[in-house]
């Protein structure tokens, strides 16, 4: 059964996970000065993913000069995530790998099955997490969250951008916030 979603201004869900340059991304460790961007994506199997994370890479700095510090995780193990990272010319996004799907559940990520080999022919895991965008605070809560069944129609790392100057600049808060009766 699939956890409830996530709730704007509260707390996320711990993150800590082994990086593919070395070390480990431990959420709030060393927070971004305005925001983390997370960037779960499904795994190595995934051609859109792929594409999806050249453009991340490419609009990193982008986002590291407003203060954002952007990862990209999967519940792929090292060396399929090193692959991915190779792939996409990763210099400025950090590749976070070995997910478990316990916590991608807790981060309200769907979970699939496998169906053999992808359409670029890479096997794919047994189980592996739908993709989701989290935007987080330096304090640890929720900002902005995304999850989907599929791995189309994600939303674009351009407009997240713009999100984020208009955030910045009117002091906008997280939205989605009401727990209350309706």
């Amino acid at each position: 059964m699939r956890s409830q979603s996530l709730i704007p201004h509260f707390p996320v869900p711990a993150l800590n996970v082994l990086l593919t340059q070395g070390g480990r991304f431990v959420l709030g460790a060393e927070p971004g000065s305005t925001f983390d961007l997370l960037v779960f994506y499904r795994g190595l199997h995934c051609p859109i993913c792929a594409k999806y994370l050249l453009e991340l890479e490419r609009l990193a700095p982008e986002f590291a000069s407003r203060g954002v510090q952007v990862v990209a995780i999967s519940s792929d193990d090292a060396d399929r995530a090193q692959q991915m990272a190779t792939k996409v010319k990763a210099s400025a996004v950090k590749f976070g790998y070995g997910l478990s799907l316990k916590s991608a559940r807790e981060w309200g990520l769907y979970i699939s099955t496998t169906r053999g080999q992808s359409s670029i022919g890479i096997e794919e895991p047994a189980l592996f997490s739908e993709p989701g965008v989290f935007i987080v605070r330096p304090d640890g809560t929720l900002y902005y969250g995304a999850v989907q069944t599929m791995p189309f129609a994600r939303p674009q790392f351009h407009d997240l951008l713009g999100a984020i100057d208009f955030a910045i600049a009117k002091d906008y808060p997280a939205r989605g916030e009401y727990t209350g009766a309706v």
